[in-house]
């Protein structure tokens, strides 16, 4: 019941938000369609530059998506509304209050996502997109929702948010395998870069789109960045309401 109380506010707040939030959703993906896909004519790997960029693209937005679903907005429940200390009160158990968080910010990503696929729709890629697309950007979300919300929980003040995306969400959007491939960056950097969240989720998704099965490894990491973050998640907030 705890779950669909938070997925209910969250389904409040994007009905109330909702040209808002689409509009936000679109801008920085059209801008990198137009300036990096339509204005760069070369190729990747023998293909148009676009075969490369629209996974890439598609796996950034459910990052962005879901990372500022619930970074922001939890910053500002816990530290100005104090609404985390009324559900450490009430008698909703706190796992549940953890997990419709990371479900609602990864729906906010998935939608993110679906807006760039009809945005690139017109386009003509002959890219292939599936269910097992879909669930790897579901599960990209999760990630990032569980790791917004540890990040929020160490959120000092409200301008922590903006913060945290310039540290840790704007590096990885250009690095991770999304504009430009991680082959050509020097031995021991790109196996770094190679073992973040993003770079798994735009290799498999590209790898699909392309007719190609996705790489199992993937699946394993996504799953390790999920199970650590919301643990982190999960002993911070029993250890609040302990104190």
């Amino acid at each position: 019941m705890g779950i669909l109380t938070v997925l209910w506010e969250k389904w409040v707040e994007f009905r109330r938000d909702f040209y808002k939030i689409t509009v936000a959703a679109m801008i920085s993906p059209l801008m990198y369609l137009i300036i990096f896909g339509m204005g760069i004519q070369t190729t990747s790997h023998g293909e148009p530059y676009l075969h490369f960029l629209v996974p890439g693209v598609v796996s950034m937005a459910t990052m962005t998506g879901s990372f500022s679903a619930v970074a922001q907005n939890m910053s500002v429940q816990r530290l100005y509304e104090k609404a985390l200390d009324q559900v450490m009160v009430s008698p909703t158990p706190l796992w549940q209050f953890i997990l419709g968080q990371i479900i609602g910010g990864s729906l906010r990503g998935l939608y993110a996502g679906g807006v760039v696929l009809l945005l690139t729709f017109p386009i003509r890629t002959d890219l292939t997109f599936n269910a097992l697309s879909v669930f790897i950007m579901f599960l990209n979300g999760t990630v990032f929702s569980t790791i917004a919300l540890v990040l929020s929980f160490l959120a000092k003040s409200y301008t922590d948010a903006p913060r945290f995306t310039a540290y840790i969400i704007t590096p990885m959007s250009f690095l991770c395998n999304t504009f430009f491939s991680t082959e050509q960056m020097p031995a021991g950097f790109r196996q770094v870069i190679g073992l973040l969240p993003l770079s798994q989720t735009s290799n498999m998704i590209r790898n699909i789109a392309n007719g190609a099965p996705p790489d199992m490894i993937g699946f394993v990491i996504l799953a390790a960045y999920l199970v650590i973050f919301g643990t982190i998640s999960v002993v911070f907030i029993y250890k609040k309401k302990n104190l």
